[in-house]
């Protein structure tokens, strides 16, 4: 689904050129009538456009409390069964939704949260995901300890710059995180500019 900029309703290019690939990754994983957390929804547009090419998954958003009336926005051009209200959610303090989900998803949000936000979703992760559910997380990453190309030195410069908290974050230190957890990876998979989707799953002996 492509959409126009709206004066009102938050829109972010950014999910219109990378939920095709993102969506190829989700068919691999997920379809079978899952229940979907989302973790920093951002607009919403990710959450409309992937329970439309996936009409069997529920979806449920979750951001800071200051992007939920745009999220609410997005949601309500789908299917409110499959697409309730988002729920405030923060990785560093707060609460979680209640209940455990099959799946969480997250897209270009690591590199925007503080290192301990991300330490705060895989602290939690045990908690809100199925004995056999799967964490899916898109967006750049530094791999061993390197920028896959120079335009990603610039952006986690720029990153910094606005808060030294952000940047672009190893992926190996974030694997670590994973399996400290209990998660192993299962599929990483190289995206368009640069990205990349990570997949890991708990084992079902839980």
């Amino acid at each position: 689904m492509s959409a126009p900029a709206d004066p009102v309703r938050p829109f972010a290019p950014a999910c219109e050129r990378n939920q095709a690939p993102i969506l190829d990754v989700l068919r691999r994983h997920l379809g079978g009538g899952e229940r979907v957390l989302e973790i920093a929804s951002g607009t919403g547009q990710h959450a409309l456009h992937f329970t439309q090419q996936l009409p069997e998954l529920r979806w449920q958003c979750s951001d800071l409390p200051d992007r939920l009336a745009g999220i609410r926005q997005w949601l309500a051009d789908g299917d409110g069964r499959r697409l309730p209200a988002p729920v405030p959610l923060d990785a560093l303090e707060g609460q979680w939704p209640p209940g455990r989900f099959d799946a969480v998803f997250t897209a270009n949000s690591f590199h925007i949260m503080p290192w301990a936000g991300v330490q705060g979703v895989f602290r939690r992760i045990a908690d809100v995901l199925e004995p056999d559910g799967s964490l899916i997380v898109y967006g750049p990453f530094r791999v061993g300890g390197d920028f896959v190309a120079e335009s990603d030195a610039r952006f986690d410069d720029s990153l910094r710059q606005r808060d030294p908290d952000m940047g672009l974050r190893d992926l190996e230190r974030v694997d670590e995180l994973a399996r400290a957890s209990g998660l192993g990876l299962v599929e990483h998979c190289p995206m368009p500019a640069n990205n990349h989707c990570l997949v890991w799953r708990f084992a079902t002996t839980r």
